[in-house]
């Protein structure tokens, strides 16, 4: 009876630490999407700042046009790219947050 109380505590601590370090893993990977998402906004901000500076000093509407379709393309641009790289972030992460708890998902599944 005992032993079998030693085994059951010693299986409660062992997923215990397997959650953890999976929280460990989600907590890390969190942070980082939205350190990336923070910078992201800074220079979307700024890039919008710089643009309406521009066509502020637009002689025609022909530049004006012009600064916009720039700033509009490049705005596309980077939003693809932030997207793709958000998308990688969080695909990383659920492979980090899950690597813990494949050991416990393998040996209970058989």
């Amino acid at each position: 009876m005992i032993n079998g109380f030693e085994d059951v505590q010693k299986l409660g601590k062992a997923n215990l630490d397997l959650a953890l370090k999976s929280f460990g893993e989600l907590s890390k990977g969190m942070q980082s999407i939205a350190l990336e998402m923070a910078d992201y906004s800074k220079r979307s901000f700024e890039e919008g700042a710089a643009t309406a500076e521009k066509l502020a000093g637009a002689k025609s509407l022909d530049k004006a046009f012009e600064i916009q379709s720039d700033y509009v393309k490049r705005s596309y641009e980077g939003f693809v790219a932030q997207a793709t790289k958000v998308g990688e972030l969080y695909v990383d992460l659920t492979k980090e947050a899950y690597k813990p708890l494949e050991g416990a998902v393998a040996t209970n599944g058989k």
